[in-house]
């Protein structure tokens, strides 16, 4: 989907405020309320852009999160498809460099990240090693990067 500066201004205002009102939108970028309505659902439709509460897992009972390295053989698009269906894995991305891919998981505590680990992920056909990077503090997320 092309982006024209319209919409990339739609997205802009959501970034900075995910519940900003449509009619409030459509003022600052010169649409209607249903006008703004229309782009935002098919830039949803299309991928563009999700609109979601972003939570603090601690704060919902998850004490544990972890980014873990994987390295992989054969098909690399077969194995992230398949870490991908893993429930505690909320982020999967191929790289390039030490790691076939990265995933980061949300866990309840060390003995469930250790039961996902030995049960779930090192499972998956084409795994052949895993390191885990164990977040200690979050210092900075952000979603606001803008449009290009």
């Amino acid at each position: 989907m092309q982006l024209d500066e319209l919409s990339k201004a739609i997205i802009e205002n959501l970034q900075q405020d995910g519940r900003r009102s449509y009619a409030g939108i459509g003022k600052a970028v010169g649409l209607s309320e249903a006008a703004v309505r229309q782009r935002v659902q098919r830039l949803v439709d299309a991928g563009v852009m999700q609109i979601v509460a972003v939570t603090d897992p601690m704060q919902l009972g998850f004490a544990r999160q972890a980014m873990i390295g994987i390295r992989c053989t054969g098909d690399t698009l077969k194995v992230a498809d398949q870490l991908a269906k893993i429930d505690s894995v909320d982020y999967v991305v191929l790289t390039a460099g030490s790691f076939d891919a990265i995933v980061e998981v949300v866990c309840e505590d060390d003995d469930d990240l250790l039961d996902l680990l030995n049960t779930q992920i090192r499972a998956v056909p084409g795994v052949i090693s895993t390191e885990t990077l164990v977040y200690l503090k979050l210092v900075k997320q952000q979603y606001n990067w803008g449009t290009r």
